[in-house]
C-alpha cells in the first residue's frame, strides 16, 4: 500500500505530498518492526542433493573401472610376443576311444620329442565313402588330431573310411594333385589350391581290419609333414576295446 511522507529535501507544505511505493526487491519490516531476513540464493541442483553427485560421478569411475581392468590384460614386450603354452591332450585316451567308437582303422603316431598334441574331434562326411560291395554312397566318419610341432606350426592328421577326393575336399574346397611323395615306400598324394590354401597329403594305409585315408594338413613345412606322414604309416592299428 502506498504510504504518503513529505517530499525529501522539501519542507512541508500544505498541499504538496510524494507518492512513496516500497521497493519489492528490499526486505520489509516483520511484524515487530525490523528489517525482515535476505534469503540466501538457490544453490545449484548438483550441491542440493548427495544422490545426485553420485550419479553424476557413477559413470565416470565405471569408465575408469574397465579401462584399468582393459590396461591390467595388456602387457608391452620389446622383444615381442612370447610363445604361449599348447594345451594338452590326452591324445592316446582319444585316438582309442575314436578306435573304439568309430569302427574303422586307428594309428597313434609315434613322433619324436618336441611335437605336442593340443586338440582333437570327430566327425562325419555325408556321402563320402562308396560302399565296396553295393556301390551306394554312405556317410563316412573321420579321426582328427592337431599337434604343434617343434617349429611352433600346427598340423592336423585325419584317418577316416571315406574316399580320397571326399576327404580332402572336406578338409579344404577347390584342391587338386599336383604330386606325390615317397616315404619309405609309401606314395603319398600332395594336393594344392590357392595361394592361402594349406596343402593336404593324403595316402591309404591297408590293414587286418580294413583301409584307412589318410591325410595331413597344416602350417607346418615339408620336412614337419614328412616326420608326421612317417610317424603315422609305421605304426600298427589300435586294437579297439584295449
Amino acid at each position: 500500500m502506498a504510504e504518503i511522507v513529505p517530499e525529501a529535501g522539501r519542507r512541508s507544505r500544505p498541499g504538496i505530498l510524494t507518492v512513496v511505493t516500497s521497493d519489492p526487491a528490499a526486505p520489509g519490516p516483520n511484524v515487530a518492526g525490523n528489517a525482515a531476513p535476505v534469503p540466501k540464493a538457490a544453490k545449484p541442483r548438483l550441491l542440493q542433493d548427495g544422490r545426485d553427485m553420485f550419479w553424476s560421478l557413477a559413470p565416470l569411475v565405471l569408465a575408469c573401472v574397465v579401462l584399468a581392468g582393459l590396461v591390467g590384460m595388456c602387457s608391452f614386450r620389446p622383444n615381442g610376443p612370447g610363445d604361449g603354452r599348447a594345451p594338452s591332450y590326452d591324445v592316446t585316451a582319444a585316438l582309442r576311444a575314436d578306435a573304439d567308437t568309430l569302427g574303422i582303422p586307428i594309428r597313434q603316431p609315434r613322433l619324436p620329442a618336441g611335437w605336442q598334441a593340443n586338440s582333437g574331434s570327430r566327425g562325419g562326411i555325408d556321402d563320402g565313402r562308396t560302399d565296396p560291395k553295393t556301390g551306394q554312397t554312405q556317410r563316412a566318419v573321420t579321426s582328427t588330431v592337431g599337434y604343434i610341432a617343434p617349429s611352433k606350426m600346427y598340423l592336423s592328421l585325419t584317418q577316416s573310411n571315406a574316399d580320397e577326393a571326399k576327404l580332402v575336399g572336406s578338409i579344404h574346397a577347390a584342391m587338386y594333385p599336383t604330386g606325390a611323395q615317397d616315404l619309405d615306400g609309401v606314395k603319398w598324394i600332395v594336393y594344392e589350391g590357392g595361394e592361402d590354401t594349406e596343402p593336404v597329403w593324403t595316402t591309404r594305409l591297408a590293414g587286418p581290419g580294413g583301409a584307412t585315408q589318410i591325410a595331413v594338413t597344416g602350417a607346418g613345412s615339408s620336412d614337419d609333414f614328412r616326420t608326421l606322414a612317417i610317424a603315422t604309416q609305421t605304426q600298427p592299428p589300435l586294437v579297439p576295446g584295449r
